[in-house]
């Protein structure tokens, strides 16, 4: 699969170098430019290039956004339309700034983020620390092998990042739609930055 990655920090990097090293074609950006990533790219094994945003968006057949909430409005916007979109951020206004909308819990970051790419967006990613992301991948059938929440309306692009989840070494758990969903492992919730099993955090989102 061709994945674009827009960001190179630690969630952006640590997801290009599992997808790079389990053979996927790999379009890493950053907001300062290919060159910047050198250095980074040249230490990943596995089919990887550093590329401009713009660059990252065309060429994956799933693009995970990886860069802070407030840095909307620096996306690629056109390039993202119809894409499979993966919105690993959150939303903490003491970084981005005050949303009313958001602020309020009448909308969410990944719903704001889908109006403004037009994508098959898809949260992922964005409650496990990098480290555990990083560190705790675990083959099928590991009893230590941990669980990552994924909500989404799209059902076919759910499926596709659900098995981007267990090709790394995870187990997906739908938590539902992007918004309800959503809310259920964003910041605040109770399997926010928590590691649980698949059967674990399936009875925490249900019980949400």
């Amino acid at each position: 699969m061709r994945i674009g990655i827009i960001g190179a920090g630690r969630i952006g990097s640590t997801l290009a170098r599992h997808f790079a090293g389990i053979g996927h074609e790999v379009a890493l950006a950053n907001s300062r430019g290919p060159e910047t990533l050198a250095e980074l790219v040249a230490g990943i094994d596995g089919p990887i290039r550093a590329v401009t945003a713009e660059e990252a968006a065309r060429f994956g057949q799933v693009v995970v956004v990886a860069v802070p909430y407030g840095r909307l409005r620096d996306l690629p916007v056109g390039e993202l339309r119809d894409k499979v979109v993966i919105d690993t951020g959150n939303y903490y206004p003491e970084r981005d700034g005050h949303e009313p909308a958001l602020d309020d819990d009448s909308t969410t970051s990944s719903e704001n983020v889908r109006a403004a790419t037009d994508s098959n967006l898809v949260k992922a990613f964005n409650s496990i620390y990098w480290e555990t992301l990083r560190d705790r991948g675990r083959p099928k059938g590991d009893p230590a092998r941990l669980a990552i929440p994924l909500s989404g309306d799209d059902e076919e692009a759910v499926a596709v990042v659900a098995g981007l989840i267990r090709d790394i070494g995870f187990d997906p758990v739908n938590a539902g739609h992007l918004g309800g969903g959503g809310r259920k492992h964003q910041p605040g919730s109770a399997v926010y930055g928590v590691e649980l099993s698949a059967r674990e955090l399936d009875a925490q989102l249900h019980s949400a």
